[in-house]
């Protein structure tokens, strides 16, 4: 009996097995990147034998001597003409060498209509407000208003008696170009209303191109020479930091490269 009581109060020890799926680790991304690979690796080999003999040769000899391929041969695997690559071949050095020249003499002639007009005692105040430069789209000569020399009074198309000057000597300077001309009329951001909702400073600035139209042909532009003229408001401020500052207001009379359409 007293065994039997002993073996009765014995524990019972249960052991528990812990189920789920617990953390496996990174190994699956690497089996699964090992797969991706193997899979790109086959589909490029099908791509190569679907090829003519030509790009088999190419990609072969790549394999065998990627430095000498790519610094002797120096072509493509794909025949034909491929788009973002340039051809040697078709780059023409003389073509090159008029674009520089003809930069450099629209950025000499530039340099020359600033210092003829800063000559003049007439000017002298205003040849600051007078600026030029070459761009990607030719020479650009800018009439800039200031604070103290304006050319249109406000809200007009109306050009004083200096800026009109001023344009019939760029136009006599310009005259005997084979380049097209465009002109440009620039405002600030503040609206235009005083004529009512269908005047706004896009018509402002297209009557001030206009107006600048006209002093240059007084000047001896010939009227065939102008391309286009553009009233752009205040849609390409010069200071757009302060888009009501007066620079905003400004004539812009772009010579184009002669290759340019």
């Amino acid at each position: 009996m007293a065994e039997q009581d002993q073996d009765q109060e014995q524990p019972i020890i249960v052991k528990k097995i812990e189920g789920g799926h617990g953390h496996h680790g990174g190994a699956w991304k690497v089996a699964y990147a090992d797969f991706v690979t193997a899979m790109m690796a086959l589909f490029i080999v099908l791509w190569v034998l679907g090829q003519s003999e030509e790009v088999k040769e190419a990609v072969s000899g790549y394999f065998k001597d990627p430095i000498g391929f790519g610094n002797q041969q120096s072509r493509n695997l794909i025949p034909g003409p491929q788009e973002g690559f340039i051809d040697p071949s078709m780059i023409n050095p003389q073509m090159i060498n008029e674009a520089q020249a003809e930069r450099e003499a629209l950025e000499k002639m530039g340099e020359e209509i600033v210092a003829e007009l800063a000559d003049k005692e007439e000017f002298e105040d205003l040849v600051d407000q007078i600026q030029v430069e070459v761009t990607n789209d030719g020479l650009r000569i800018e009439m800039i208003e200031s604070a103290d020399d304006i050319f249109f009074e406000v809200g007009s198309s109306s050009l004083n008696n200096s800026a009109t000057t001023i344009l019939s000597k760029i136009g006599t300077r310009i005259s005997d170009m084979n380049n097209r001309i465009v002109i440009e009329g620039h405002t600030d951001a503040r609206p235009f209303n005083s004529r009512g909702d269908l005047y706004t400073n896009f018509e402002l600035s297209s009557d001030r191109a206009n107006a600048a139209r006209r002093a240059l042909l007084r000047g001896g532009l010939k009227d065939e020479q102008i391309y286009e003229i553009r009233g752009l408001a205040d849609r390409m401020l010069k200071d757009p930091e302060d888009p009501y500052s007066v620079v905003n207001r400004r004539i812009s009379i772009i010579v184009k490269f002669q290759k340019q359409k």
